[in-house]
């Protein structure tokens, strides 16, 4: 077995690695084989928010079940107001059944949360066919960021964005 010669770099505890070798798990861009039989799914993928919620979404067309954080939509966001909530991006392009998402949403509360999804199934949809889906969805607000945010605390004041002390009766 031949020697290898390792050198120790200046200032460095770790040995350097021989010429031509990589350190493992670089992030290193690892090509998929051409011939290999696993095809991607092909999807859409926007980004929703409301408040401080961030929705993640990816728009595959065919028929599938919504899912969020890996639970169905339904049990996610549970009761009817909810459902009419997220599917109101799909009722107002007529694409009910026709389209499916996986959600990965994170921050804020439920509602919060649930305005992400619903503005980040718009931006989706707007994307996958802007000319059919457009108008229908900027008509009703629904590809416009809503920018209504908790308002910051002001110094010398109670506690929240806007309460004042008591001021002294005489």
């Amino acid at each position: 077995m031949p020697e290898r010669n390792i050198h120790i770099r200046r200032n460095s505890k770790f040995p350097a690695l021989p010429a031509g070798r990589q350190i493992p798990n670089s992030k290193k861009i690892r090509m998929k084989d051409k011939n290999s039989k696993l095809k991607a799914k092909s999807y859409v993928f926007a980004v929703g928010r409301r408040k401080t919620a961030v929705a993640r979404v990816r728009l595959f067309a065919g028929k599938g079940e919504m899912i969020v954080n890996g639970i169905p939509a339904e049990q996610y966001f549970p009761g009817e107001v909810a459902k009419a909530a997220w599917l109101k991006p799909f009722t107002l392009t007529d694409t009910v059944g026709k389209y499916y998402a996986t959600i990965k949403v994170e921050g804020g509360g439920k509602s919060a949360q649930l305005g992400a999804v619903v503005h980040g199934l718009a931006r989706a949809l707007d994307k996958e066919n802007k000319e059919l889906y457009h108008s229908a969805l900027k008509k009703v607000g629904l590809l416009t960021r809503d920018p209504r945010a908790k308002e910051r605390r002001k110094p010398g004041q109670m506690g929240k964005a806007r309460k004042k002390k008591q001021s002294p009766k005489r």
